[in-house]
């Protein structure tokens, strides 16, 4: 008898999975208009960068192959001014979810609502995929935008939950973002009952130079604690403040469906500086790429920061050059040597030395 059953039940999933193929056979041309409507509104990208590093800090060699980012993002365009876009990074956490409603005609204004990167700064916003280094993010940007190792608020990846207005005015010439975020950071909820303000102004007086500035002005609530800002405990409410100005000129548009012709030269730079508590911390960064041959490009920054300016030795420097390969379109090697100088509450100056290949859709 149980023999009987399942091969009846196997006949019947057949004839059932039979039936389903036929009627999508069968599909009336609005039916079939329908679902290539609704799978064009769909866009899948994502990208992975892996590679290897090598580092002597306090004489002590170190060398692993890592996993850095292992990215996919779904973007729905719901009607023609409402999207929705998730993404996940696999090697660590949910990153993103939000809604984008574009109230106006044209891109005066837009709405944003939910996870996601903040305005501060002009490194934040921008995707791993086109920065040109392998650490990618600024010292100062790691520490005052979120994106790294920042103790007292943990690591965030530049990301926060909230609610957003953008915009260009005049022809595109004046770019503006307004932001009032939770100030916690990604996946948690407000540990206090301030909102933190985000406003970005970026000037673009003719093709290829944007001249930005940035604020940030908050309340934060520790999480951990930092060496260098020791009034701060955990579960404090501290003042939260930032800055930013800074300037890039690119010798032509980013093209990313394409590799070889599609690299402008371009330089980068931009000042920082920001308040927890009564700590001040402050430093800036250079970074220039310039096509050579072919698809090769030479690679080259200079990136100091300093977390407590009122007490000497807590300042870093790093000064990189390398080299940077686009094999297909979004796709590169990339070899770098970066000299970091030591402050001495850090420890000894040390060589690093990193290799990573960039795989993208």
């Amino acid at each position: 008898m149980k023999g009987k059953t399942y091969k009846f039940r196997l006949l019947a999933v057949a004839m059932m999975l039979t039936t389903s193929i036929i009627s999508m056979a069968q599909k009336t041309p609005d039916e079939t208009d329908w679902l290539k409507d609704f799978t064009s509104r769909i866009t899948l990208k994502g990208y992975a960068q892996a590679g290897w590093s090598y580092q002597n800090p306090n004489g002590k060699d170190q060398n692993s192959f890592n996993l850095k980012r292992t990215l996919l993002w779904a973007k729905a365009r719901i009607t023609d001014r409402w999207s929705f876009l998730f993404m996940h990074d696999f090697s660590s956490v949910v990153q993103e979810f939000y809604t984008d409603f574009r109230v106006t005609k044209g891109n005066e204004l837009t709405i944003r609502l939910g996870q996601f990167k903040h305005s501060f700064s002009m490194e934040n916003p921008l995707s791993p995929t086109q920065l040109e280094l392998i650490d990618i993010y600024s010292q100062a940007v790691l520490y005052l935008a979120g994106e790294g190792p920042d103790p007292l608020n943990g690591v965030n990846y530049g990301r926060d939950m909230g609610i957003e207005v953008f915009g260009d005015l005049l022809e595109g010439k004046l770019h503006y973002e307004l932001a009032l975020m939770s100030g916690q950071g990604i996946n948690r909820k407000d540990l206090n009952k301030q909102k933190d303000f985000i406003a970005k102004l970026e000037v673009r007086p003719f093709e290829g130079l944007r001249l930005v500035a940035s604020g940030y002005i908050g309340k934060g609530h520790a999480v951990g604690t930092a060496d260098w800002n020791p009034d701060i405990q955990v579960g404090d409410n501290y003042k939260r403040n930032r800055y930013s100005v800074g300037a890039e000129y690119k010798s032509k548009p980013y093209t990313g469906s394409k590799y070889k012709e599609a690299r402008p030269a371009s330089i980068r730079l931009e000042w920082l500086g920001g308040e927890d508590g009564k700590v001040g911390s402050r430093g800036g960064y250079i970074t220039s790429s310039i096509p050579v041959v072919d698809a090769l490009d030479v690679v080259a920054s200079a990136e100091t920061y300093d977390r407590n300016t009122k007490v000497d030795g807590w300042n870093q420097t790093d000064l990189t050059l390398g080299l940077q390969y686009w094999f297909y379109k979004k796709c590169r090697l990339q070899l770098q040597y970066t000299r970091c100088l030591l402050g001495n509450q850090l420890g000894k100056d040390y060589n690093w030395l990193q290799a990573q290949v960039q795989v993208a859709f």
